[in-house]
């Protein structure tokens, strides 16, 4: 039996791999830093990975078993890269697991924040939500998020008419911004 559990985990690491390309291709389009004020820097990209991968997660939520198995497994690949982003930009050894904490409150408390937003499907809280995220220290100065709340708001909507399927293959992708929708 323990050993059927190795198995499947290894046989996700393909579709695990495949729907994470697609979520982290989905948070570097270049319309949502172009056309919806995002900021096109690592923290800017960070917003942005986390915005997508919290509307795969609440679309994964009604899954059945291996489609929450491989949402789980996204989390840990995201993390990792977390980790070795924070590696790569010379952070010590003994002050990763300090950043680590930082940014795992920081997905979390995005998570509860847009997620009660699109629970009520608030555009203005999510607007707000996403502005105080995205824009930290700009205060008043913030350009309004709102565009990219609709955006957010549209793929949720979609997302809801995935096929199981398409998650449990890892085939989930997210609509582009409509200013770079092609057609």
């Amino acid at each position: 039996m323990i050993f059927g559990l190795f198995g499947k985990k290894n046989g996700n690491r393909r579709i695990v791999e495949r729907q994470y390309a697609h979520l982290t291709a989905a948070a570097r389009e270049p319309g949502l830093y172009e056309a919806l004020g995002v900021p096109d820097t690592v923290m800017g990209r960070f917003e942005m990975l986390s915005a997508v991968l919290i509307l795969y997660f609440r679309r994964t939520r009604s899954c059945a078993t291996s489609g929450q198995e491989i949402a789980q497994e996204i989390i840990d690949a995201f993390f990792e890269d977390v980790d070795h982003s924070i590696r790569e930009l010379g952070v010590s050894d003994v002050g990763v697991p300090k950043r680590m904490k930082k940014f795992a409150a920081m997905f979390y408390g995005r998570l509860e924040s847009y997620a009660a937003a699109l629970d009520a499907a608030d555009r203005e809280a999510l607007a707000l939500a996403l502005r105080r995220n995205i824009y930290p220290e700009a205060g008043d100065d913030a350009p309004s998020m709102e565009a990219l709340a609709d955006h957010l708001m549209a793929v949720e909507w979609t997302l809801a008419s995935v096929p199981e399927e398409d998650i449990d293959i890892g085939a989930l992708r997210l609509s582009p911004p409509p200013e770079t929708r092609p057609g």
